[in-house]
């Protein structure tokens, strides 16, 4: 089914790379559509060139914003402004924040006390406050393995998943959470339940595409694949592998 959610995307040039942009906005398609995307930055230095040459091609707004005082970082408070204006036209259902700044885990969280979803997309050195504050985050390392570059993402061994005892713990919580009285729980369950965990948990910055590839991958858990109703379709459930 289509995902019919407007979405407002904001991107902070300063702190985010043009490389991403096709990654990006693969990725926003996801969850909706974009009805706004603006980029905030200083456009008259050189400093942002790589995302100029990408801009019109994107239909990315660029919004001019000189930095008035050195040290002071007035893009932030320009996309601040901006988000809080587009939010009370209630014409939104959500809003895409691209930056690895914290200095939006305010902004983030507003937006989430009015009912809106928000996407936080950032690299992976994002401080933490402002990844819990999005329902989900995705690093943008992720994006750009997407591109025509080397692979950012090295895909983990059995032996190295195991040893995460963060993803470990992770899984078999959200796996026990969703489980029945036999211990199987269907994978949708799961992932459902880690997304209100940990919003930054993606199976691809472990270097699979898929969650049930990952869970797959660790070995930690059995697996089964059951057929839905009387669709010909099948749904995975996995059962943690110390259930007795």
């Amino acid at each position: 089914m289509e995902n019919t959610q407007k979405l407002a995307v904001l991107i902070d040039a300063d702190n985010a790379q043009p490389s991403i942009v096709d990654g990006l906005l693969s990725e926003i398609a996801n969850y909706g559509t974009a009805n706004v995307k603006r980029i905030y930055g200083d456009w008259t230095g050189p400093g942002l060139k790589g995302w100029k040459d990408v801009l019109l091609q994107h239909s990315i707004q660029p919004i001019q914003q000189f930095a008035y005082t050195k040290g002071k970082n007035a893009t932030d408070s320009a996309m601040i402004i901006d988000a809080m204006d587009l939010l009370y036209t209630g014409n939104f259902n959500g809003f895409c924040i691209v930056s690895s700044d914290s200095d939006f885990t305010k902004l983030a969280s507003r937006i989430r006390e009015a009912g809106l979803i928000v996407y936080g997309f950032g690299e992976q050195k994002t401080p933490p406050p402002f990844v819990s504050a999005c329902d989900k985050f995705i690093y943008t390392e992720v994006l750009r393995a997407r591109a025509d570059e080397e692979p950012t993402i090295v895909k983990k061994s059995s032996s190295e998943l195991k040893q995460n005892t963060k993803l470990v713990s992770l899984l078999r919580n959200a796996a026990e959470v969703a489980s029945d009285e036999s211990g199987w729980a269907d994978l949708a369950s799961i992932g459902s339940n880690i997304a209100k965990q940990a919003p930054d948990f993606d199976s691809r910055n472990y270097g699979y595409a898929k969650l049930g590839e990952l869970v797959t991958a660790t070995k930690l858990f059995d697996l089964e694949q059951r057929k839905i109703g009387d669709t010909n379709s099948k749904a995975l459930f996995i059962r943690d592998k110390r259930h007795k």
